[in-house]
């Protein structure tokens, strides 16, 4: 007498049969009060470990639009900012192709001098750009700014 073998496709059966029981087991008390996605975000979040998960420290962060003289986006222009009581820019990034940029700092009250680094701009006739004044933001705490920076002939 020949006895057939259990297969794999007969493991993956069983195995899928417990794992849906097991499924259903954490499930069913959220889905009889009514909350199965409660249920499921019990079940997506990990389990309590005793030690705290470290937060993100707080920051205050400056988004600025560089604009050129035709009042368009300029995108590549060098962006320095600094604290307003320092003398040497500790940041600098670039603007894209929007003519935007952004910085995070650490939150806390200060005031931040924004300029451009224009060197090798140019407008299409060969006259170089100049920014038309720096620009001083002040944060207060954690929180957003928003600036612009003009440029001019």
């Amino acid at each position: 007498m020949i006895t057939p073998s259990r297969g794999k496709r007969s493991g993956q059966v069983v195995q899928l049969y417990f794992a849906g029981l097991l499924l259903i087991a954490i499930l069913l008390p959220g889905l009889i009060s009514g909350e199965p996605l409660l249920a499921l975000a019990r079940l997506a979040s990990p389990a309590p470990t005793g030690t705290p998960i470290p937060k993100e420290k707080p920051y205050a962060v400056i988004v600025g639009t560089v604009w050129g003289p035709d009042d368009h986006p300029v995108y590549g222009v060098k962006v320095k900012i600094r604290r307003a009581k320092d003398k040497k820019f500790k940041w600098e990034t670039y603007s894209d192709h929007n003519g935007e940029f952004e910085q995070r700092f650490p939150a806390g009250e200060c005031d931040y001098v924004i300029t451009a680094d224009l060197k090798g701009f140019k407008t299409s006739n060969g006259k170089p750009l100049k920014l038309v004044q720096d620009v001083t933001v002040h944060i207060y705490n954690d929180e957003r700014a928003d600036t612009g920076l003009h440029l001019t002939q």
